[in-house]
């Protein structure tokens, strides 16, 4: 059989929201290489002051994910049509010509745009991720050939929840009164109330997730809808480049805080479970999750958990352990110390250790800093840091199971050449090989290392080992020098006290000798 899923999408014309993010760009590279025979790929972005739309584009389109295109069609990208809009703004920003190509033209819609930090303000995250959908919504009513709209929410979007299936939970707020609450609430009553507001959820983000699925399901009856639920989002398995990742959100964070020297403790179970997917994997489900529900058009939203549950068995620690293994032979060049640490199961001795290792040093290298006359940064950025794992160990330190037999069944309904193309299955995925790629990918994506300069930084990290253990030999001389001190002081002590009792009458000496044992 022929491949029937770039057919599907010839002559189509894709509306997509988050199309300069790391979901977004990957979808939009593997429709354009994947489906040459695409029409249009609109995509909405925020304008910019002094920068022209083509220039937007053409900032995009140079990026390092769609270098396999320029290779193999660059005539592809005349495909792409920038839509100037913000999801923040009343009816997107969107002009109203550019409006009436989309409602004339637009078949498919994806929308991922969404703010992704979790410590945002709750009128900011509801603004972004619940208002900004609704009238991603309220536009999608009028296009005249929508066939789907294909909503990005998460796989923690209900943590209160140990399983999470593949249905809609109602949402423990309205989102419509939510919505209505923070346009006109002030932001000292707001922020007083977010506690209580988001208590079932552990962030703003995971919050505003779980309430606007329901807002999104209350258009299933007017076109079809699918919600896809990815877990935590990582590196590129294969395409558009081995490796490939763009920012510093969730493990990649923690890896170039360990691989630096910065982090040295992390509160996390190691035995528990670990659920993250390949960015790759979670724009080719995408793809596939639209073509299935317009296919379906059935009139209740389709949800697709796209995690690892019953493909791989994952733990924290084992995800550790490979982590420390690869960035110690793929060490970056700029460090701050040499990689160390380790992970605790307590919270209490991770704070000692977090005092001892992280905060304190900061302090010191920042004193430093000032007598030298240097501009200090080290206490601020620990902060930063902490501030970032504390949110992270949220989801190191409990475990979910999430049911995906909807996302694992989309590769039955398409042929085995589009099951290749479009690749979905996590069980081949070798984890040791994986950690190194998502490593090799950050040193040269985020960190902009170029392999090339490895072997430097091989050599730099060894200096940096035999500092580090320069510096714990010479910790462990003054502890053992202190101890030493201190057992002369105590033994001075003892005979002091000792000469003090033998000059004591006899029956004071007895009861004093007394004393001295009960204490002890």
């Amino acid at each position: 059989m022929a491949p029937i899923v770039p057919e599907f999408y010839r002559g189509k014309s894709v509306f997509i929201t988050g199309g300069t993010g790391f979901v977004g760009k990957c979808i939009i590279e593997k429709l354009l290489r994947s489906c040459p025979d695409i029409d249009s790929i609109y995509i909405l972005m925020r304008q910019k002051k002094g920068v022209s739309s083509e220039e937007r584009l053409r900032d995009l389109i140079t990026q390092k994910a769609f270098d396999l295109i320029h290779k193999q069609n660059p005539d592809n990208f005349k495909k792409l049509k920038v839509i100037n809009g913000d999801i923040t703004e009343e009816n997107l920003a969107i002009s109203e010509e550019d409006t009436r190509t989309l409602q004339k033209n637009v078949n498919i819609i994806f929308h991922s745009a969404a703010c992704v930090r979790f410590d945002q303000k709750l009128k900011d995250a509801v603004n972004m991720n619940t208002t900004g959908t609704w009238r991603v919504l309220s536009l999608a009513e009028t296009m005249e050939k929508l066939e789907v709209f294909v909503h990005l929410s998460t796989a923690y979007c209900r943590c209160d929840l140990d399983v999470l299936d593949e249905k809609l939970y109602k949402a423990v707020h309205n989102p419509r009164k939510i919505m209505d609450i923070v346009s006109w609430m002030d932001d000292e009553t707001l922020d007083h109330l977010e506690p209580k507001l988001i208590e079932s959820e552990p962030n703003t983000y995971s919050y505003t997730k779980a309430i606007t699925e329901d807002l999104v399901c209350e258009y299933s009856e007017k076109f079809p809808i699918a919600i896809a639920r990815p877990s935590i989002v990582t590196a590129a398995l294969k395409e558009p480049l081995v490796g490939w990742v763009d920012n510093i959100n969730g493990p990649t964070g923690l890896v170039i805080g360990s691989g630096k020297g910065v982090i040295r403790t992390m509160h996390c179970e190691p035995s528990y479970s670990a659920d993250a997917i390949s960015v790759d994997i979670v724009a080719n489900a995408c793809i596939l999750i639209a073509y299935a529900t317009a296919q379906d058009k059935k009139k209740e939203a389709q949800f697709y958990n796209l995690t690892l549950s019953g493909a791989i068995k994952l733990t924290w620690g084992k995800i550790i352990q490979l982590g420390e293994k690869w960035v110690n032979e793929y060490p970056f060049s700029v460090a701050l110390w040499y990689p160390g640490g380790s992970i605790k199961s307590y919270k209490f001795t991770h704070q000692i250790d977090t005092f001892f290792t992280q905060t304190l040093p900061a302090y010191l290298v920042d004193a430093l800093l000032f007598l030298l006359g240097k501009k200090t940064f080290m206490v601020k950025l620990q902060k930063r840091i902490q501030n970032g794992i504390s949110v992270i160990q949220y989801y190191t330190t409990k475990e979910w199971n999430f049911k995906n037999s909807n996302y694992k069944g989309l590769r039955q309904r398409v042929t085995k050449e589009d099951d290749v193309l479009f690749f979905t299955d996590l069980s081949v995925i070798e984890p040791d090989t994986y950690l190194k790629n998502y490593v090799l990918g950050i040193r040269e994506f985020v960190c902009k290392e170029d392999p090339s300069t490895l072997p430097r930084a091989k050599k730099l990290h060894m200096i940096r080992y035999f500092a580090d253990r320069i510096l714990k030999f010479v910790f462990l001389c003054l502890f053992a020098w202190f101890l030493y001190s201190n057992s002369s002081i105590f033994t001075s002590s003892v005979e002091l006290l000792d000469n003090t009792l033998k000059s004591l009458p006899p029956i004071n000496q007895v009861r004093a000798q007394d004393v001295i044992t009960n204490c002890s």
